[in-house]
């Protein structure tokens, strides 16, 4: 985070941390989330974000918000990637390959049908 310097620089962090809190609560708009702590990114989160990021760019999506966390306590499952379509519940994905990432990218979050395969019943 870069040094707050004056009341500009003060404001202008401020507008932007509203701007995306009010992206994230948009009816609508979808967050994806990857656990990346040590035993996800063992698992292979790291190619897991990378196909969901990858399909992203390669059909120009918009209106969703890639981010990662930490563990989330559930190792067994890693990768592991939580979804949330608007004010929908969030689902989250146990064993997510790359190749099961492009799968909830198309069906879940293009199409609106959850991979029931593959959520963790949290």
């Amino acid at each position: 985070m870069p040094a707050i310097k004056s009341l500009d620089d003060l404001k202008r962090i401020r507008a932007e941390a509203l701007e995306k809190r009010k992206v994230k609560s948009a009816s609508g708009n979808v967050q994806v989330t990857v656990a990346m702590g040590a035993c996800g990114l063992a698992a292979g989160a790291r190619e897991t974000m990378k196909a969901i990021l990858g399909q992203i760019e390669a059909e120009n999506l918009n209106g969703i918000s890639v981010s990662q966390t930490g563990c989330i306590g559930l190792c067994e499952h890693e990768p592991i990637v939580q979804v949330t379509v608007g004010e929908a519940v969030k689902v989250i994905y146990g064993k997510v390959t790359p190749e099961v990432a492009r799968r909830i990218m198309d069906e879940h979050i293009r199409a609106g049908k959850v991979l029931q395969d593959y959520v963790l019943p949290i």
